[in-house]
């Protein structure tokens, strides 16, 4: 009876006790940042005929503009450094580094997607399920020293928009409108501000109650292009409703809506709407462009 008493005992010595493990550490301090990469505001393309009157808003900041900002530097090929960030987060439209001196490339892209964007390299940006938001970008060149270096940055819109317009009454059976267009892509290059390959973009938008506005982006290859759009509407169970609407040599251009107004239901008009402009922010878009086929 003693022997056993002793032997759990010691049991209980070795199960009970914490095990040394040496004095606390405590963590290394961060390196001080010698990089701040701060987005200032969005690049106001004018109209080619503005007119003076129309009211601008120069206070408009990047959280009411982008709900997701990405930063990213490289270095001789190689990504060296990213930051994601969304709506909410502290410093929000602020990016801070600790970086080797040296010579870099850094690109910022501001964006409105679901999910953080996939940089795999500077030339191939890539957005959640391929679908492109109204996106901004940056890129440009620092050269690191010992100083801390502050840059302050204008991001410029990559997209077009292409924004269709249903004039008649859209049946209570079609609860989705598919866009599938070609000629644009859905990969970014930050390094010119086009598109860097070429897309098959296909787009569903659910239909909401009053809904007549569909709007759809896409990054050109050039300054100007040219998109063909097939629009079809689907039913509850996702099978085409009627007959797709095929739009060919649809015109697109970078920070320039290309607007579509017309019957899809009762036959098409193909009828050209008033011309509208929208400058109400310091990241408003160019003028519109009218489409009628």
């Amino acid at each position: 009876m003693k022997r056993y008493l002793y032997s759990s005992f010691l049991l209980c010595l070795v199960a009970c006790e914490a095990p040394y493990i040496g004095e606390p550490v405590s963590p290394e301090p961060e390196e001080e940042p010698n990089v701040v990469i701060r987005v200032s505001g969005f690049e106001q393309i004018p109209f080619e005929d503005a007119i003076p009157a129309f009211p601008t808003r120069a206070d408009e900041e990047v959280v009411d503009i982008c709900s997701r900002l990405n930063f990213v530097v490289y270095a001789n090929g190689e990504k060296v450094k990213s930051l994601a960030q969304k709506r909410g987060d502290k410093d929000y439209g602020t990016a801070a580094f600790n970086l080797p001196d040296g010579t870099y490339t850094f690109a910022v892209i501001g964006h409105n997607s679901d999910g953080t964007c996939t940089v795999t390299s500077l030339d191939k940006i890539s957005f959640k399920d391929n679908r492109v938001t109204d996106t901004f970008v940056y890129s440009g060149d620092i050269e690191v020293s010992s100083e801390t270096h502050t840059y302050d940055i204008e991001l410029q819109r990559a997209v077009a928009m292409v924004r269709i317009v249903v004039a008649d009454e859209i049946p209570s059976d079609v609860r989705q409108m598919q866009f599938y267009y070609t000629g644009g892509s859905s990969t970014l290059s930050a390094l010119t501000g086009f598109g860097s390959v070429n897309s098959r973009q296909t787009v569903k938008m659910e239909v909401q109650e009053g809904q007549n506005q569909f709007e759809l982006y896409t990054f050109p290859h050039a300054e100007t292009g040219e998109l063909k759009l097939t629009v079809t509407p689907l039913d509850a169970t996702g099978e085409a409703w009627g007959t797709p609407v095929v739009f060919e040599n649809v015109p697109v251009r970078r920070n320039r809506i290309t607007r579509y107004t017309g019957d899809f239901f009762t036959g098409s008009s193909g009828q050209k709407s008033e011309l509208s402009f929208h400058l109400t922010a310091s990241s408003a878009w160019d003028d519109e462009i009218i489409y009628a086929p």
